[in-house]
């Protein structure tokens, strides 16, 4: 069981993490920028919190994914990584 939300949490944040670039490469393209000066130009204005938030629509996926296929335990490890990223996104946004 807890090998299981170890895999789920694991995917959970992969896909955190491949959300969050997706997102950079989106507005970089929108604003004719490269990855590093978007991604700079976001934590230096202090809206980082914007892209891990959108960073974890990817997680929607795999969480229904999982479900689907009757892996209830990994989608809860997806579930605790998408709380995760709303707890950075929180700490980084008020603290």
């Amino acid at each position: 069981m807890k090998k299981e939300i170890g895999i789920g949490f694991i995917v959970g944040i992969i896909s955190n993490l491949l959300g969050i670039a997706i997102c950079t490469f989106i507005v970089a393209k929108m604003k004719n920028l490269d990855f590093t000066s978007t991604f700079r130009l976001y934590s230096g204005s202090g809206n980082l919190w914007m892209l891990v938030t959108l960073g974890a629509l990817p997680n929607l996926a795999a969480f229904f994914g999982f479900l689907r296929i009757n892996r209830d335990y990994r989608a809860r490890g997806v579930l605790l990584a998408t709380f995760l990223a709303a707890i950075t996104a929180y700490i980084i946004r008020f603290v």
